[in-house]
């Protein structure tokens, strides 16, 4: 599981799957400012794949995984979390202090799925919330055909 020390407040929304942050994100203050929305790893490969699969293939930025590949985490402009509702899903608020994109995963035992470029864009929380709700739905369709 990711867990975030440094956070200040996350807003969870219902049926999130007790996902959380990654702990120390660090305060480089050279890096960019990012809140953080995780997700149960399922919807959030769907997801990556959906934003990967577009038009515009700077929609997805980072992406962490747990160590345990059970949740994704992606890093959002800050400010995301006043207005994130995205069911199963959890975003973590910085109070615009701003979380900083880490050139190395930030947690023991956590990896990049998609490790940061050199101008290190974040995910567009639009394009982020358009896919986690796609994933949702491919997920549901697949899993009632069982």
């Amino acid at each position: 599981m990711l867990h975030l020390g440094t956070e200040t407040g996350s807003r969870t929304t219902p049926a999130a799957t007790g996902a959380t942050a990654p702990a120390a994100l660090t305060e480089d203050h050279g890096a960019e400012p990012c809140d953080l929305v995780t997700v149960p790893a399922r919807q959030g490969l769907e997801a990556v794949d959906i934003l990967r699969r577009g038009a515009d293939l700077e929609a997805v930025g980072p992406v962490l995984h747990d160590g345990a590949c059970d949740t994704l985490g992606f890093l959002v402009p800050p400010g995301t979390a006043e207005a994130w509702d995205v069911p199963g899903s959890a975003c973590t608020q910085t109070d615009g202090r701003g979380l900083r994109v880490p050139a190395e995963p930030p947690v023991t035992g956590s990896g990049w799925l998609l490790p940061p470029g050199e101008d290190a864009p974040v995910t567009d929380p639009a394009a982020l919330r358009a896919a986690l709700d796609q994933a949702a739905r491919l997920i549901e369709a697949a899993d009632s055909c069982r």
